[in-house]
């Protein structure tokens, strides 16, 4: 059978796009792991762990970009928060001027948690980029960004057209 990307692409770009998938689908079983690790459905562990990544990046999600990073509606955000804080494992806040706007974020428990699936999940990535020099994260990052700006493009341009 016919690969579909040859005919568009060549051999290194098909290769690529392989590999690019092949990280898409180990991400998302590793996803599955730590919502088995925590107890919880994968959508709310993803979102979790978006909330955690962001509020460890000096950049804490308000609800509406956390459903924008996991692809869900406002209202079905609200519902999987609700669940989330029910648990213990997510707060929200009002740090801003403009007391309208909600912070999301971990509570010690959920850092707790998340940090004891990363000590026993984390040892193979984390020697894959200690491994690698920084000029091949240089290049990485800055093709990974090129994909993903290329990909939300895509997206926004395909949401346009049914509209």
């Amino acid at each position: 059978m016919t690969n579909v990307f040859e005919t568009q692409w060549d051999a290194p770009q098909v290769e690529v796009m392989e590999a690019l998938q092949a990280w898409a689908v180990a991400s998302a079983e590793l996803n599955q792991q730590m919502s088995s690790w925590l107890d919880l459905p994968t959508t709310d562990a993803n979102a979790l762990g978006q909330v955690l990544w962001a509020d460890s990046s000096g950049d804490p999600l308000s609800p509406a970009r956390l459903g924008q990073r996991i692809g869900m509606t406002s209202g079905s955000v609200t519902v999987l928060v609700d669940r989330l804080e029910a648990a213990g494992l997510l707060a929200r806040s009002r740090e801003h001027s403009d007391r309208r706007r909600v912070t999301l974020r971990p509570t010690p428990v959920a850092r707790e948690r998340a940090g004891a699936f990363l000590e026993e999940s984390s040892a193979e990535i984390a020697a894959a980029l200690q491994g690698s020099s920084a000029a091949e994260l240089v290049t990485s990052t800055a093709f990974l960004r090129k994909m993903v700006a290329a990909a939300s493009d895509a997206t926004t341009r395909l949401r346009a057209g049914r509209s």
